[in-house]
C-alpha cells in the first residue's frame, strides 16, 4: 500500500489553516496526490479536466454569488423593499404563497435553479417579506426579521424539494427506481412522480397554512399595540 498519495490531503488542510483561496489549494492537492501515485502527467491533465466538466453546474454556483453581492451592494435589498411598499394589495401571506406556488410549478418542470436561497431568497424574498410584515406591523424587532427570513427560506426549499420529485428526469426518481427494482419491485419513472404529486400538492397546503398563521400573529400583535400602546 502506497501512502504517499494522502499528503494531498495534508496539503488541503494545511492550505485552508492558512486561508489560501479554496481552487489552487484543491488543484495543488490534486496534482500531489497524483504525482505520488505515479501517474502519468497527461493522464493527470486529462482527470483533472474531466473533474472540472463534471462539476461545471457547481462552478456556475459559485459565480453566481459575487454577482449577487455586487447587486446587493448596489441596494437590491433596498430596491426591493421600496418597491414592496408600493403594492398596497400585496400582503405578506400573498407574497409567500404566491412564491411558494411559482417554485414548485418550476421545480416540477426540472427548473430547480431558476430560483434559490442566494439567487432569491437573500436579494429579493427576504427583504420584501420584511416590507410587507412591516405594513402590518411596523415596530418589527431583531427576532421578528429572523423568524420571517426563516420562513421565507423555508417557503423556497419546500417549494422545490416537493416539487422536483414530479419531475420524471430527476436523479432522486431515477435512485427511487433503482432502489425498487433491486428488491423485485418494478416502478417506471412516470409512476413515481404521480405518487409524487398529492406530496407536493399536500406540502403547498400546509405550507400555506402556516404562513398564514404566521401572518394573523402579526396582526394580532398589531391590534395589541393599538389597544395598549404600553405593551
Amino acid at each position: 500500500m502506497n501512502y504517499w498519495p494522502l499528503l494531498g490531503v495534508a496539503v488541503i488542510v494545511a492550505g485552508f489553516a492558512l486561508r489560501f483561496n479554496a481552487v489552487p489549494v484543491v488543484v495543488c492537492a490534486a496534482l500531489v496526490s497524483g504525482l505520488l501515485a505515479h501517474l502519468p502527467v497527461p493522464a493527470l491533465l486529462a482527470l483533472l479536466g474531466k473533474s472540472f466538466v463534471s462539476a461545471r453546474m457547481l462552478l456556475l454556483f459559485v459565480l453566481t454569488l459575487p454577482a449577487i453581492g455586487l447587486l446587493e451592494h448596489a441596494g437590491l435589498r433596498e430596491h426591493a423593499q421600496r418597491w414592496m411598499t408600493r403594492l398596497r394589495g400585496m400582503t405578506l401571506a400573498r407574497l409567500l404563497i404566491g412564491y411558494l406556488l411559482v417554485r414548485e410549478l418550476l421545480a416540477m418542470l426540472g427548473l430547480t435553479g431558476v430560483a434559490g436561497a442566494p439567487q432569491t431568497v437573500r436579494p429579493l424574498l427576504a427583504p420584501m417579506s420584511e416590507a410587507a410584515a412591516e405594513k402590518i406591523l411596523p415596530t418589527l424587532d431583531a427576532r421578528d426579521r429572523d423568524e420571517l427570513r426563516a420562513v421565507a427560506a423555508a417557503t423556497d426549499n419546500i417549494g422545490r424539494f416537493f416539487g422536483e420529485d414530479v419531475f420524471i428526469a430527476l436523479g432522486a426518481v431515477l435512485l427511487i427506481q433503482g432502489f425498487y427494482a433491486q428488491h423485485g419491485i418494478d416502478l417506471t419513472p412516470l409512476s413515481i412522480a404521480l405518487w409524487a404529486l398529492p406530496t407536493a400538492i399536500a406540502a403547498f397546503v400546509i405550507q400555506s397554512v402556516r404562513i398564514w398563521l404566521f401572518q394573523r400573529r402579526l396582526r394580532q400583535r398589531a391590534a395589541r399595540l393599538q389597544r395598549d400602546p404600553v405593551a
